[in-house]
């Protein structure tokens, strides 16, 4: 963001140095599990788009929104943005506002790849996974496709005001499809401005120019086997030629584990936009039974 729209919209949480910049960490309710909200690539403000489910979860568990760098309030690294730097940041990010784990990471989209990364390398860390249409390294591979990527001129011109003219002529396509009162007027308005702001910088092109790469490297991860993993994902009835849908997918990851869950729900690729409810006493039953 500008330093205008800095200082008349502080930080919801608390800034972080990391690597020599900050970054933004949430932190609501309490509980004895600790669930780390990881938001997907795009998503400009991670804190406000997870506004009604980290409300709702926070009821009986402690919920962190880890703002990764070009999101949110978070500043912008000149770092790369591959899988081992990005999860090395959420854990400092971690340390650093003195919350401590074992964490059940709650990856939404693309982050699904960090967190496959994170519960590999450091298992100790991680009580269980709970994704939300989460991208898995092997997708890719199973539905035989390839990852998108970002054209690097969009970075150029985030900082232009481009960006800030698109939002403005379409604020819609940058805000949840939720019902009505879902988002507060004030969450809408802030993430409007900082979608302006964020939309396409640096760090986000770089991201998705690196999903290729970063699933490259994960390729060969699965699910530690003894570790809890529950997946929602939007009902699709579309059906290929060769009967493949995500559904059979995600259950190649997961079914042998000893404690795992598929969800399918009908809505959005962004889920919690509308089912945070339902997510959320699933979520709870789930996290009772280990």
């Amino acid at each position: 963001m500008g330093a205008y729209e800095k200082n008349n919209y502080p930080p919801l949480g608390q800034l972080v140095e990391v690597d020599g910049e900050n970054m933004h960490v949430y932190t609501k309710g309490k509980g004895k599990n600790t669930i780390v909200l990881l938001s997907g690539a795009g998503t400009a403000a991670p804190v406000l788009d997870y506004e009604p489910l980290m409300n709702e979860m926070a009821k009986n568990n402690k919920v962190v929104v880890v703002e990764t760098f070009g999101y949110g309030w978070s500043d912008i690294t000149n770092k790369e943005r591959t899988v081992e730097n990005i999860v090395e940041e959420i854990r400092a990010a971690l340390k650093k506002a003195n919350i401590e784990g074992p964490y059940i990471l709650m990856p939404h989209s693309v982050s699904g790849i960090y967190s496959m990364y994170y519960a590999n390398k450091y298992p100790d860390e991680i009580k269980a996974i709970i994704g939300i249409d989460c991208t898995l390294p092997q997708m890719v591979k199973y539905f035989n496709e390839s990852a998108r990527t970002m054209p690097q001129y969009l970075s150029v011109i985030a900082p232009t005001g481009i960006a800030r003219l698109a939002v403005n002529m379409n604020p819609e396509k940058y805000l949840p499809i939720a019902d009505k009162g879902t988002y507060s007027d004030d969450n809408l308005k802030m993430t409007k401005i900082i979608s302006a702001w964020s939309l396409g910088n640096k760090n986000i092109v770089a991201e998705v120019n690196e999903i290729n790469h970063n699933i490259g490297k994960t390729m060969d991860m699965s699910f530690p086997p003894d570790m809890p993993v529950m997946i929602f994902t939007p009902k699709d009835d579309r059906v290929r030629e060769d009967g493949k849908t995500k559904v059979s997918f995600y259950q190649t990851q997961i079914s042998h584990l000893p404690s795992n869950k598929l969800v399918v729900l009908e809505g959005h690729h962004y889920l919690h936009w509308s089912r945070y409810k339902e997510i959320c006493k699933t979520v709870n039953d789930f996290i009772n039974t280990f």
